[in-house]
């Protein structure tokens, strides 16, 4: 089956390049077009998507409270089977980003960012990984730590109740923005010990990847901005 592939841009012009790049690759179809937010959840109704390529500026209904709605239910936990979205930024780190990214988004991706690049980004994100390095992970949260709330009782007094030991120590190295590998080489495990103590942690948290464990990490006050792991 080919990767369902949305684009939701107000610059028509955009949404025409991106579809002359995916519509080369065997393995992606564009299910479905949108001008602006509210038009996406409309088409969303009939259209059967896997991935949405969504830009955050634009009219009616911009691209982070669209993906809210399209990721997050009322009460804010994940939509089972959602589409994976993916937002299309101008500039690397902008703050529609990291908000769109605590709305349930997978990952970003700057508009100019090269074919060859946004093909994988799509492929990453239906498989179901987050499309931010966790390098820049780190950049993004540090940069924008100042518009988290602070924790108003002991950090992580709860939030980590249904991780083992294990897990609450993966937990906290995700958060820190290391990688598989580098937390195996950490805890001297080897990496798919690690990939899947991840994933549990992501299953028992109702998480959806590991930048949504790294945004509620910060938000409890597990970890600091400016720490090194």
């Amino acid at each position: 089956m080919p990767i369902r592939v949305m684009l939701v841009d107000d610059q028509e012009l955009l949404r025409t390049g991106f579809r002359m790049v995916l519509q080369s690759q065997g393995d992606i179809e564009i299910a479905a077009e949108a001008g602006d937010g509210q038009q996406a959840l409309e088409v969303l109704r009939t259209a059967e998507v896997d991935v949405i390529l969504m830009d955050v500026r634009m009219p009616r209904l911009d691209g982070v409270q669209a993906t809210r709605r399209i990721c997050l239910d009322d009460r804010g936990t994940p939509v089972e089977g959602a589409p994976r979205v993916l937002i299309l930024t101008t500039f690397d780190l902008d703050e529609y980003a990291f908000a769109a990214l605590k709305a349930g988004a997978s990952g970003f991706l700057l508009k100019d960012v090269p074919p060859t690049e946004l093909v994988a980004a799509i492929r990453a994100v239906n498989g179901g990984d987050a499309v931010v390095a966790p390098t820049t992970t780190r950049r993004m949260i540090d940069r924008f730590a100042e518009v988290l709330p602070t924790p108003a009782s002991t950090p992580g007094s709860t939030v980590l109740g249904p991780l083992t030991e294990r897990e609450r120590e993966v937990f906290l190295l995700v958060a820190q923005g290391l990688s598989n590998g580098e937390i195996a080489a950490r805890l001297v495990l080897s990496e798919a010990t690690v990939k899947t103590h991840v994933g549990r942690i992501l299953a028992k948290l109702g998480l959806r990847d590991r930048v949504q464990a790294v945004v509620l990490a910060y938000e409890n006050g597990l970890v600091r901005a400016g720490e090194t792991p």
